[in-house]
This record gives C-alpha cells, sequence and structure tokens, in this order.
C-alpha cells in the first residue's frame, strides 16, 4: 500500500513539459525558441502571482496569452503564424517519459490521484487527454475552485476537502519550488521535482523529498 492516501501533482512543470510548445516549432522560430519559452515560462507565473496578491482572478488561458505577447515582444518578433500556433501547442503539452508508469504504479498500490494546477478546467482536460492520461486521475482540481491562483492556502484546502483528508495524508509533487513551499505551509509532505537542477531555496519551508522525476515516488 502506499504510505500517502493522496498523490497531488502540480500540472505544468511537474506533469507536462511546458517547453514542449515551443520545441515544436523550434526551427520555425529559430535560435531564440528557447529563450521565447523561458520568457513566458515565468512571465506567466509572474502574473498569476500579481493577480492573487492584488485579490483578483482571472483565467490561466489569458495570462498564456498575455504572457506570451510579453515574450515575442522581448525577443524581437516572431512570425505572425507562429503565435496562434505556439498557443494550439500549449493545449497539448507533452508529458514527460516516466509519468503515465509512475501514476499506475501509484495507482496500483491503492493511492487515490489528483492534480491540482493554476490552469483552466477544460485546459487541462485537454492536456490529459492529448497525453493519454484519461482515467489516470481521480480529480483533476483547478484553482479556479477557490477564487485564486496559488500559492494562496484555500488552494491547497481543496485537496483535503475533496478527499475528506488531513494535510498529513497528502504527498504534493511540484517542480515549482515556490509551490511546493506553498503546499508545505498547508501541511502537506511535500516533494521537490528538480527537474532542471536548481539550487534550493526557501530553508525555512524545505521540501521532505527531492527528486529529479517522478520515479522514486514508486520507492514510498
Amino acid at each position: 500500500m502506499a504510505h500517502y492516501a493522496v498523490y497531488a501533482f502540480d500540472a505544468y512543470g511537474t506533469l507536462f513539459d511546458v517547453h514542449s510548445a515551443a520545441q515544436r516549432h523550434r526551427d520555425a522560430i529559430g535560435d531564440k525558441w528557447d529563450r521565447l519559452s523561458r520568457i513566458w515560462r515565468m512571465k506567466h507565473l509572474e502574473y498569476t502571482w500579481i493577480w492573487a496578491l492584488s485579490g483578483r482572478h482571472t483565467t490561466f488561458w489569458r495570462l498564456a496569452e498575455e504572457s506570451l505577447d510579453f515574450a515575442i515582444a522581448s525577443v524581437g518578433g516572431i512570425r505572425p503564424e507562429l503565435r496562434a500556433a505556439l498557443l494550439d501547442a500549449y493545449r497539448a503539452l507533452s508529458a514527460y517519459p516516466e509519468v503515465a508508469g509512475v501514476l499506475a504504479g501509484l495507482r496500483a498500490k491503492g493511492a487515490k490521484l489528483a492534480i491540482l494546477t493554476n490552469g483552466d478546467a477544460d485546459l487541462i482536460a485537454q492536456s490529459v487527454h492529448a497525453t493519454g492520461l484519461d482515467g489516470a486521475f481521480d480529480a483533476l482540481i483547478t484553482v479556479h475552485e477557490a477564487g485564486v491562483f496559488k500559492p494562496d492556502m484555500r488552494v491547497y484546502k481543496l485537496v483535503t476537502d475533496r478527499f475528506g483528508v488531513s494535510p498529513g495524508e497528502v504527498s504534493f509533487q511540484s517542480s515549482n519550488r515556490w509551490d511546493a513551499s506553498g503546499a508545505k505551509v498547508a501541511g502537506f509532505r511535500t516533494v521537490w521535482v528538480n527537474r532542471i537542477g536548481a539550487p534550493p531555496e526557501y530553508p525555512e519551508t524545505a521540501p521532505d523529498l527531492t527528486i529529479s522525476e517522478l520515479t522514486p515516488l514508486l520507492a514510498d
């Protein structure tokens, strides 16, 4: 049996490769595709924080579009038709190679599985379907149920409310160190999926486990 009743996963950067959209169009974008993708990602996150901190809420998709426009301008522009192509690709991001096997292994141990994401309900459903993960999760939980983006504490409470468990029964996995920090404050066991080898930060809310990909979860 799994040690934790619920394994909740952040979606973008944890299960789905946020840079796969730009990578698919790297030849058309040219050498600046990687810089564009990284600016797009960082601004997308920044915009969610600003909306949350200012007491407002909007769709994740709106912020995806606005942050892409900033990224395009930052790299000096791209061909106009590539904007639509990048947004289409964002709706069908690639999953990391180990994801399906790890989810199946955790389910076989009796764990409940959930996504807890900033993404819109339709967007995350499309991503799950595009990666062949239909049926892999017991719940697809979006921040919009709380009316605020992460790392507001109301977001993490959605998991315990949905499954009727205490925070200590939840293992939360995120590639975003700030997200794992928020989950730690909420009382979850936290796993930082440090896929890019980033240096540690937020020492006052250290993760319980740091891994470079999801496979070590199967040892729980």
